[in-house]
């Protein structure tokens, strides 16, 4: 029996979080046995873990990551304080609107000497989620693995110290074709080590999940009603959203809700754009949910406004429910839908948001047409799985 460790940041609600889930739901336990060690025991997605994988006990130090400056300052550890805010100031020198991913990126490399090793040696080491550190420089294992979920040609992020971490993997993993291919455009010297490995999910969980009952509006709205599940932040263009469907009100079409499920830095923002256009009562920001599958079951279409993806399990998700989605055209989005089979791609523009939605709209058809198409498509991940385990 292979003995296998898969790293994560913690268990939020989020799309990676319930992929990682869905990998460890699916993991053959008669022949792996599976530690996971989170850097933070937190998240509602916790009780959602199996029973199966060994979930290793928190580290302080770890957990440090998921705590503010001051709050890593407070707690007495100076070393990773000192780390971390060099790594702030590094960051900032430069101009990109996502800094974040530098910081992320700077925070890891300065913090790494201060962290204690993983003692026990496994066969194979996953890091699940981005920066790739920890698993490069502190675990033990015959073959490293790094997952990768997001498009690469759209962040910004320090290469030269990238690739150093990149060295240490024997295999990458990308969510789609298209995020393969943008990862390669930033890195084609690593073309060997990238497989594809399509968002796992659980098209059986996903369809009992959203049986489950709920007691909110959108359940008496009779009105035409869009739904997206993302995180309140500058990626998912949720500002576009708001954005289009005071466009799509505009054009004389007063009975269309959009709900949004999810929760972010952008709360407040995205609130006050709403109000400033007039929206309160037909652009509804939901809020965290654990089970976002009844929201999505009240749709009449998914639209996914983002401004970059990976693959957004979302969107498969909401293909699992049997519902017409559409998707902006950001740079895997052909990885993600087929336009016109299992969804519709538009601009990415507040005036091609619009219009996907007015077309859906107004022709029931292409409704009915999308969601035949989803409901004979096969989305079990045995393929998946199996290339995944040619790889551990």
């Amino acid at each position: 029996m292979k003995n296998i460790l898969i790293t994560s940041f913690d268990m939020e609600v989020g799309g990676v979080e319930r992929s990682l889930i869905n990998l460890l739901s699916n993991f053959d336990y008669s022949s792996y046995q599976v530690d996971l060690l989170l850097y933070s025991h937190t998240g509602d997605f916790l009780t959602l873990l199996p029973t199966q994988p060994t979930l290793l006990k928190e580290n302080k130090t770890y957990k440090t990551f998921r705590m503010s400056i001051k709050e890593t300052l407070l707690a007495g550890n100076l070393p990773i304080t000192f780390a971390r805010t060099f790594a702030k100031v590094k960051a900032n020198r430069g101009s990109s609107l996502e800094k974040g991913y530098k910081q992320m990126q700077y925070m890891w490399k300065y913090s790494i000497p201060f962290l204690p090793k993983v003692e026990k040696e496994y066969d194979a080491a996953i890091s699940y989620l981005w920066p790739h550190d920890f698993v490069a420089k502190k675990v033990k294992a015959k073959k490293k693995i790094a997952w990768i979920h997001t498009d690469y040609s759209t962040v910004d992020t320090d290469e030269i110290e990238d690739l150093k971490i990149w060295d240490c993997y024997q295999s990458i993993i990308a969510v789609s074709t298209e995020c393969k291919k943008a990862f390669l455009s930033k890195y084609p010297s690593l073309y060997k080590k990238v497989v594809v490995i399509e968002n796992l999910n659980s098209p059986e969980f996903i369809r009992s999940q959203a049986k489950e009952k709920i007691t909110h509006s959108i359940i008496d709205d009779n009105r035409f009603k869009i739904v997206t599940v993302a995180r309140l932040s500058h990626a998912k263009g949720i500002d576009n959203g708001i954005k289009a469907l005071k466009e799509i009100k505009n054009r004389g079409y007063s009975d269309i809700a959009w709900y949004v499920v999810g929760y972010g830095g952008d709360d407040l923002k995205l609130k006050k754009l709403i109000k400033d256009n007039g929206l309160e009562k037909d652009f509804i920001l939901i809020g965290k949910q654990v089970n976002p599958y009844p929201y999505v079951k009240e749709a009449d279409i998914y639209v996914q406004p983002s401004r970059y993806e990976g693959k957004a399990i979302t969107v498969t998700e909401a293909q699992i429910l049997s519902k017409p989605v559409l998707i902006t055209d950001y740079p895997t989005s052909k990885s993600q839908v087929q336009d016109g089979r299992n969804g519709l791609i538009c601009e990415g523009t507040v005036e091609g948001i619009a219009g996907g939605i007015e077309q859906l709209y107004k022709n029931r058809e292409i409704r009915k047409k999308l969601k035949s198409f989803c409901l004979k498509t096969d989305f079990s991940v045995k393929r998946e799985m199996e290339t995944f385990y040619k790889l551990i």
